[in-house]
């Protein structure tokens, strides 16, 4: 949810990175933990995990991103600095991510996070990645989230719905983009039924007993309709999922200054906020 401009805390934020212990066998995973200061009491965390294809981005590409949330809404944030492809392929950046979520976890003390309001999220690459990762901690039985924000996430590996089989030439992203994003990620594993969950998330059967849901797709994104999709199975599936389509937007639409960029952040925010202050699990 990058703004067009700086983002400028309206109040003083603590930022710091820590390497920490990575997957067994694989390196240190560096995280940036960006705390509020001056809250007498825990506040919610929210792991972010940046977009960029899998293949791009990382942490100081989106530390306006979070900052924003930090800030705006009162949220210990801690963006991780997964591992990306083609160098690592699956399952390197999920494992990374679920690292970075159980020392966030077993950390919450230190951290002055309350493990009862915990949730995942980020954009594009990295919502798919959160929606993985969701799952993945729910199938091992692992920390306790609350709450997942899924910003035009990448789903379906298949590139089977409608928008992603149309939009082969728009503002951004395009059809062969995701395409490459997919190959890059998933390797020998890509055009194939093997791919497991805990690498594209609609191959999951069984969606229950995941956190509180807010998507945002964009109508102009090859993502749209497996965004739009994947908020339906996940509402059959008995989850609370909050959805928004923003009409005559594109993938990253919210990056140029106008005012349905302003509104997409705004929200985004909202549902943030409201996702990880409202609710907990116990």
């Amino acid at each position: 949810m990058s703004g067009a401009t700086a983002c400028e805390s309206a109040s003083p934020l603590a930022v710091r990175d820590v390497m920490i212990p990575g997957p067994d066998g694989s390196p240190e995973v560096r995280v940036r933990i960006f705390a509020p200061e001056g809250s007498a009491n825990p506040l919610p965390g929210l792991v972010y995990i940046h977009g960029g294809g899998w293949i791009t981005g990382n942490i100081e590409a989106f530390d306006n991103d979070c900052r924003r949330i930090a800030d705006q809404a009162r949220a210990v944030v801690v963006s991780v600095g997964y591992r990306r492809s083609p160098e690592h392929r699956f399952p390197a950046a999920i494992e990374d991510c679920y690292a970075a979520l159980e020392w966030v976890t077993k950390r919450a003390g230190e951290l002055r996070i309350d493990p009862t309001r915990l949730g995942v999220g980020g954009e594009s690459a990295g919502a798919g990645l959160s929606a993985c990762l969701a799952i993945l901690a729910r199938d091992r039985g692992g920390p306790s989230l609350s709450f997942q924000y899924l910003g035009v996430p990448v789903l379906d590996d298949t590139l089977d719905h409608s928008s992603a089989v149309q939009f082969v030439d728009t503002p951004l992203l395009w059809r062969n983009e995701v395409r490459i994003a997919w190959s890059s990620y998933l390797g020998d594993l890509y055009g194939t039924e093997d791919v497991p969950p805990h690498a594209a998330a609609w191959r999951a059967t069984d969606l229950t007993r995941l956190p509180r849901t807010y998507i945002y797709v964009a109508e102009f994104d090859p993502l749209r309709d497996e965004g739009l999709a994947y908020a339906q199975r996940l509402i059959h599936a008995g989850v609370h999922v909050e959805l928004r389509h923003y009409p005559g937007t594109f993938h990253g639409a919210h990056l140029f200054p106008s005012a349905v960029a302003n509104r997409m952040v705004a929200d985004s925010i909202d549902a943030i906020s409201r996702g990880l202050h409202e609710h907990a699990t116990r």
